[in-house]
Formats: C-alpha cells, structure tokens, sequence
C-alpha cells in the first residue's frame, strides 16, 4: 500500500527540455505557477455534466468541491469532459454509447498527464462506462455519483422515477386518467437535480460502485441536493491525492471478491436486471471471469431487504434516512455473505467500513431474518429458449407467473409492437405469452430498455396487471413485472427466440431456472434453416464500429476489442 512509484505526470512535468516547456507552459496560461508542477499528484476530475443530461446537470458545483479536496491534499486537479450519456433523453439508447464512453475516458485518460482520477458518474450508463474506462487503465480513481433526486410527491402520495412513469401510462392508456392529471404527475415527479429516486439502474449502480468499494461510504444514498454529497465530493477529492501516493490502482480495489460482493449487494436492495451485464463487463476489462452462472448461484440466499420502488413502497431518499447501503452490507456481513477484507478506497476494509453501520427504520430497511421478500437475486434461466442463459428480477415479478405455459404472441420488432399492442383484434389474453424479437445489442442497435412490454388496453381495462413477456432486450431497472430479458444468443444473430412463431407453447419454471419453447428439435431446425438474418442497421461511423463488434449480454455487451486493458503506461512523446 506504500510503496513509491514515479507518477505518471512527471513524463510530462518533470523534463527540462523543449518538451517540458511546452507542457508546463500551456498550463501556466491558467495561471498556474511554477510550483504547481513540483511533484505533486495530478488529478483528472472525470466529468460528465451536460444539459442534455438532466441527472447531472450538478456536477459543475460537484466538481468544484473534489477540485478543493485535491488542492486542500496537494494534489493538482485538472478536470476533462467525457461524453454524456441520459437515458431521459439519448435515442435510439444510451446502452448503444457505453462502449463509446469507455472507451473516450480510457483514452482521456492514457493520453494525458494524469496520476489518478475522480469519476463523476450520474445518470446510469455514464456509470458502468466510466468505471470501464478507467478499469482499462488501472491508476488510482475513486467514484461519486450524483445521488439521487428527492422523493417525488403528488396528491399527496409519493410517485417515483419510471416505476410510476410506466403505471401512469398504463393508467393513461386504459383510460383511468385524464392527460391533464397526467401532465401535472409530470411536475411533480422530477424535481431536484439528481439520478432516478427508485432503486433504477442508476441508484442500483451508485450502490454497487459503493459494495465494490469504489466510492467513500454513503455514495449511494445521499440525495443530490444535500449539503452531505459536497462533503463527500470535498472528501473524495482529499482521497484521491492519498491513493496516488500509496499507488491504491483500481485492479486493487476491483478483485473477484470485491465483484462477489457486488451481486450479493445488488441482491439484497432488490436492484436492476441492467447490474449483470454492467458488471460482467467491467469484471472483464479487469481481467476476471464473471459469469450467469456467478450472478444466480451468489444470489440465490440473498433476500430482498429494501421496501423500495419498483419491488416496494418507498423511494431513495427514504433509504438515505434509514441508514443506505452501509446498513444492509452489515446485514450481508452479519449473515456471512460478505467478503470481510475487501479493500475499499478510503483504505479500510468493506466490514471496517460497515460493520457497525445503524438502521434507524426498518420498514424501509429490512433484517435480514425477517426480509421484505424472499428472493433478491437476479434468477438465471437456461433452456432451448436462451441457451446462453436470461434473466428475471423475482422481486419485481407476480409469484403467480413464476411457473407458467403460455401461448405465443410474437412481435417481431419494437415497430411491430407498437403497430398492433392497442388494436382490439389482437389475439391475446392474460394467459398468453408475450414475445418480442430483434432488440438484443445487434438487433435494436444497443439492447434499448424496451423488454417490459406494455400491455394491451383491452388487457389493462380488465383490471390485468401484468403477464410473461419475453425478450432479448433489456428494461429499465425502474421497471415491474414478470419479464424475462437479456435472451441469449439473440434473435438478431439467429438465437433461438428468432425461430418463435405465433401459436408455440412456452414454459416458464421460475424455481427450476428453465425457460422452453416446447416445440420438437427437428420442427426448430426446419425453422432455422429459413432463417434470414435481419439487414444490418448501420452502414458507417460508431454504430458500425458496435453492431460489428459487440458481445452477447451474457458476456457483458462490450466490442470484442475492449475486454481487458492496456494498462497505465505513458504513450510515446509527441516530439
């Protein structure tokens, strides 16, 4: 942990030559002085404000605050913008530039003087992206999240982020408001600066950057408009300049352990379906297996603690008050589901960080002998239907459907979809399967949040609620229900949901984590000799660069190109 090691920075800053002179000098027309460049630690303050990305439109102040922690600690901060991502507003979906933004804060950060990093990461995407990035370079960096808005409130009742966006629809859609009631929702959802107050992706994310010990304690929870999120900005900052010193390099922090620690945390807040792929893909930029397999073993004794949106009641600022993540890794810790010695990177272990951690209510925050639901881990399924595996958040599904045989009902595309769900003459009824194709990485492009199909109005008006629905997309981790997503391989490439025809039975057995088409092998194999792969929806640019390299989910939808890094080596000089 003491060890010395030259920094990065002083290929650039420390040489007398014309080459120093250039470096320093561009520098100093900020008005920095000649001591500036003396040594001391140089700080990138990774940040991914935009107005385009509404959860971070705070991170000038965010960043402000980390830059005063690294001149308070001796550090020199420089900060650099990334490519923003917003899953609010980006089309056709965020998950499409991931790979993109990883790959411009690997870059940012090889190319550039930079010793250790601050990661300001918000809205969900520009999460795993940035710790991805900085994986692949492995120097010190330290996370801060935006945290998340604060709850939203109407008619006195409170709504939360996605969760009540899509009952609302669902509502509008079957006529139980009015557009105006609707519009007004609107208003009084989003009203803070901040991530989804649910336990969506992006909260889902800011808790596992916090379980693998990559962010100060609290991360996660702290609201974004809280004084205490600055103070961890300010913190964080100090941090950083420490790690440098002591050489605390991301592949330290990031271990198997510290992965293993982060499904089982991801099952006990009851988090999003979109964890596994994230993770996955990290863990393998780190050089380490993480499998399906992994996430449904790990996560099969972990119970869901947390009473929250989508698979409760409450929303993240309540989860702040109650104690946040640090109150439920002591519960895991307690009941021998942590990795105790994980380091994190305020230097201590993840249980010298939580062990005594409080809960001051535990109708947000449950015991782990007495938990809110049974079942927290994502489930893994396997079968002729995804044989490279898929995947359903039990806390967010009917236990009513967890074993089910239904009829097939087949849209081929998102636009296919949309043309037919509302037409009363569809074939459909509650006991029906619903299928949708061609939305995995390749098909849509970018795996878009599109696999909690919306159900069809004439379904809705009868009061039904939810039904199976199967995919090879991905959904939003605010969203509900009984749906199975991320199928493997996917439609696009000639999986096995490509070869679905209206009319099949298909079984789901929850319990035995199998997912069939009950259809004869010779029948499938008449059917995938038909099959015509879909044209490829791009012809230049990155989206090209994506569709012709991107991985499978169940490998973590990374470019083949980018599984492992490079290391922090400094590039050849420019002169």
């Amino acid at each position: 942990m003491n060890a010395k090691k030259e920094l990065r920075s002083h290929a650039w800053f420390a040489r007398q030559d014309k080459n120093g002179f250039y470096y320093r000098s561009w520098l100093k027309n900020r008005g920095f002085p000649q001591d500036q460049f003396d040594g001391r630690p140089v700080i990138g303050i990774c940040n991914t404000w935009s107005e385009l990305t509404p959860c971070n439109t705070h991170f000038k102040t965010i960043a402000d605050h980390v830059r005063w922690g690294v001149l308070e600690a001796g550090g020199f901060p420089l900060e650099f913008p990334v490519l923003s991502l917003g899953e609010t507003m980006l089309r056709p979906t965020a998950m499409l530039y991931r790979n993109l933004v990883s790959m411009d804060v690997e870059e940012s950060i090889r190319a550039n003087p930079l010793d250790g990093v601050v990661l300001l990461m918000g809205c969900d995407k520009t999460t795993p992206a940035l710790l991805m990035g900085a994986a692949s370079v492995d120097v010190p960096s330290i996370g801060i999240s935006a945290g998340p808005m604060l709850r939203g409130v109407y008619q006195g009742k409170y709504i939360g982020s996605g969760t009540n966006t899509i009952s609302m629809s669902e509502q509008l859609r079957a006529g139980e408001i009015t557009l105006a009631q609707y519009h007004e929702a609107e208003g009084c959802m989003h009203r803070s600066h901040g991530t989804c107050m649910t336990m969506g992706t992006a909260s889902t994310m800011a808790c596992l950057v916090e379980a693998l010990g990559m962010s100060l304690p609290h991360n996660a929870a702290i609201p974004a408009v809280d004084a205490r999120r600055n103070l961890l900005a300010r913190e964080s900052g100090r941090r950083i300049v420490d790690m440098v010193k002591q050489d605390v390099v991301m592949s330290k922090i990031v271990t198997r352990h510290a992965l293993e620690n982060a499904v089982r945390a991801n099952a006990g807040i009851g988090g999003s379906t979109n964890a596994v792929i994230h993770l996955i893909a990290l863990a393998r930029r780190m050089g380490l297996e993480l499998s399906l397999d992994d996430w449904d073993r790990l996560g099969r004794e972990v119970p869901c603690l947390l009473n929250m949106m989508p698979s409760g009641q409450f929303l993240m600022e309540d989860f702040f008050e109650a104690g946040g993540l640090p109150a439920v890794l002591r519960e895991l810790g307690e009941n021998h589901l942590l990795h105790k010695n994980a380091l994190t990177v305020n230097g201590r272990t993840i249980w010298e960080n939580n062990h005594a951690a409080p809960c001051w209510n535990r109708q947000v925050i449950y015991s782990f002998g007495s938990p809110f639901k049974p079942d927290g881990g994502i489930i893994v399924l396997k079968g002729n239907l995804a044989p490279d595996g898929a995947v359903l958040k039990p806390s967010a599904a009917s236990p009513s459907l967890m074993k089910h045989t239904g009829r097939a009902v087949v849209f081929e595309s998102i636009e296919d979809l949309r043309a037919r769900i509302n037409e009363d003459a569809l074939d459909i009824d509650e006991t029906c399967v619903m299928v949708l194709k061609n939305c995995g990485p390749k098909g849509y492009p970018g795996m878009a949040e599109v696999g909690n199909l919306p159900l069809p109005p004439k379904l809705l008006k009868r009061g039904i609620t939810d039904m199976v629905r199967i995919s090879d997309a991905r959904m939003s981790g605010t969203a509900y229900g009984t749906v199975v997503l991320h199928c493997a391989p996917e439609a696009a490439v000639g999986g096995p949901l490509a070869l679905v025809h209206n009319g099949d039975l298909i079984e789901l057995d929850v319990k035995e984590r199998h997912l069939s088409l009950l259809v004869s092998a010779e029948e499938l194999e008449h059917r995938r000799a038909a099959f015509k792969p879909a044209v490829p929806s791009a012809s230049r640019g990155y989206v090209k660069l994506y569709v012709d390299h991107v991985l499978q989910a169940n490998e973590g939808a990374d470019m083949d190109f980018l599984v492992g890094g490079s290391g922090s080596g400094v590039p050849r000089d420019n002169f």
